[in-house]
């Protein structure tokens, strides 16, 4: 029976890997064989997609572009959900659990409906096309989910905890910090993972708030059209380096995810 549950797991993840399999082989053909026919394999390996990324500024800036607003986000995500959390874990007042789920809300709205709010509003304030515009505007997603995430990692820290502290005769922002941030590290880690991830597979807002200089690397992806049709290396190429950068975190954070899953909050 293991060995058949070990065999259906591996089959099954060999499964979920193919496209990705797919995808890094693709970046290694040219246009030609993979419209050529159908290649387990590149027949003739190129590394000229990837020099064309690497060499040219307007492919790997899009990179920089996304990588920063997307640590800007992270950020301040996590930096003001940790407050609001602690608040909702340790004190109950009047309409605590209504603004809770208000919180939540904003997470299941679609982006479109946010666009062009956010457009007209960073235009006004002279944040269109900067890293500021999309990291805030993402904000609006990302701070309910850290919020969220946050308040249940909280609430499993006994408030005895805070008391002991108190009577050792800790300020209470020195308590946060010293003693509590390092206790709900793993949230704090959860937390940061969610909102890197969806703050990087978001495009609308990020390309509607962006024209040149913070354009992000999915809407430069788009330059791969012409009026010879796509160019499916360079695509396939650029898609494969975006893996990178979420493959990275989860490398980092993958005992806190799992710590989260334990705990029923993620």
């Amino acid at each position: 029976m293991n060995k058949i549950k070990a065999s259906a797991t591996t089959i099954y993840i060999l499964f979920l890997m193919l496209p990705i399999y797919w995808l890094v082989s693709m970046s290694f053909k040219d246009t030609s064989e993979i419209l050529g026919g159908f290649t387990l394999w590149p027949q003739k390996v190129t590394f000229q997609h990837y020099i064309t990324i690497f060499t040219d500024p307007t492919w790997y800036v899009g990179y920089i572009n996304s990588i920063t607003y997307v640590g800007l986000n992270t950020l301040i995500s996590v930096t003001v959900a940790l407050p609001a959390a602690y608040a909702f874990s340790r004190y109950r007042f009047l309409g605590d659990k209504q603004m809770f789920f208000w919180l939540l809300t904003n997470r299941m709205a679609p982006a479109a409906v946010f666009a062009l709010p956010s457009f007209q509003l960073y235009s006004a304030l002279g944040l269109f096309d900067t890293h500021w515009a999309v990291a805030l505007a993402h904000c609006l997603f990302n701070i309910p989910l850290a919020v969220w995430i946050l308040e249940g990692f909280m609430s499993g820290v006994p408030k005895e905890l805070d008391e002991t502290a108190f009577l050792d005769g800790y300020s209470f922002p020195r308590f946060f910090i010293k003693i509590f941030i390092p206790t709900v590290a793993a949230g704090i880690g959860v937390a940061a993972f969610f909102c890197f991830m969806y703050s990087w597979v978001e495009l609308l807002l990020a390309k509607t708030l962006t024209s040149v200089n913070a354009k992000p690397i999915a809407a430069i992806m788009t330059r791969t059209s012409s009026s010879a049709g796509f160019d499916l290396g360079l695509l396939a190429a650029a898609g494969s380096l975006t893996i990178i950068p979420g493959a990275i975190v989860i490398y980092f954070v993958r005992n806190y995810i799992a710590k989260g899953f334990a705990l029923g909050r993620v």
